[in-house]
């Protein structure tokens, strides 16, 4: 099959945009599948800076692509101009240190981190763990700080870290993001279940409503993210806020990480992925605005659209 030479000349364009470009489901604040979160987290494990392209946003982008790189799903990882793979392979590439060489980065240590499990937890662990199989407990840790356990074999590149006679599989990512963790059984109200204290991740994302960000930013005392597309923001704009496009990632990215920052969309919903991607990058003091913009039209500002 071959491309209509108008789209190929399109996405030619996006491929050799930047250095690296990430075809993806979805925003790198905001992943709408769980492949293209984890490409973006093995990403940002290395990368302060890379171009995606949201595939959802246009259908002939979408199919076009998997055509123009002879690669079937997405997402795909483009370095220089050339396809390296989609999620599978950027995260082996991460573990085996190739995806630093494929950038011309210097390989990080590989060094587990250092775990604490407690007698409780391990003991739950022992008894969950099937006999008989290859599969092994691994423990994957996002850009965000969000955990996941998962049971599967080991691939030979992962990082192992042992406490309470229980051996953990970390990926590179994860591994970086997981020294110093604890993990516990509790057994409580709200029912049983493994916990996870992590010391390197920042406070939680705050859900402030727009009456609280009036307050705020009538005191000075934050900085408006607005995550909108351009388009929304054109209809409904929102004064002094800082957006994420022409350079505007960059700017937020380059604050000091104790900046008071707020995010804002249409209703509330993807200005928390984008206030969890910040957060994963260290910003120890991130709001999301529920209601977004259209909650501000309603009860604070008549005069701003509402659409």
């Amino acid at each position: 099959m071959s491309l209509d030479p108008a789209l190929h000349a399109r996405i030619h364009g996006l491929v050799t945009s930047q250095r690296v470009v990430l075809f993806m489901k979805g925003t790198r604040h905001s992943p709408r599948c769980g492949f293209s979160a984890a490409a973006v987290s093995a990403l940002d494990a290395v990368l302060d800076d890379y171009a995606t392209v949201d595939v959802l946003a246009d259908e002939a982008i979408r199919q076009g692509i998997k055509v123009y790189g002879n690669w079937p799903t997405i997402p795909q990882l483009y370095i220089d101009g050339e396809l390296i793979g989609g999620s599978d392979i950027i995260q082996q590439m991460l573990n085996t240190g190739d995806l630093h060489r494929a950038l011309g980065l210097e390989p990080q240590d590989r060094v587990a981190p250092r775990i604490a499990i407690t007698d409780a937890a391990a003991a739950a662990i022992r008894a969950a763990m099937p006999d008989g199989t290859d599969e092994v407990l691994h423990l994957a840790i996002d850009g965000a700080f969000r955990p996941q356990f998962l049971l599967k074999p080991a691939s030979g590149h992962e990082l192992v870290a042992e406490s309470n006679g229980i051996r953990v599989h970390f990926d590179a990512a994860s591994a970086r993001r997981a020294e110093g963790l604890e993990i516990d059984w509790v057994d409580g109200l709200r029912g049983q279940g493994l916990t996870i204290r992590n010391p390197n991740a920042p406070p939680a994302v705050e859900s402030i409503d727009v009456a609280e960000l009036k307050r705020r930013l009538d005191a000075g005392a934050v900085t408006v993210v607005d995550v909108r597309p351009a388009a929304e923001r054109a209809l409904a704009p929102f004064a002094g806020a800082e957006n994420l496009d022409d350079g505007g990632l960059e700017r937020v990215q380059a604050l000091p990480k104790d900046t008071a920052l707020a995010f804002l969309c249409h209703f509330g919903n993807s200005s928390r992925g984008a206030a969890e991607h910040f957060r994963g990058l260290g910003f120890t003091r991130v709001a999301n605005v529920e209601g977004g913009i259209d909650a501000w039209a309603r009860e604070i500002d008549p005069a701003v659209p509402r659409y």
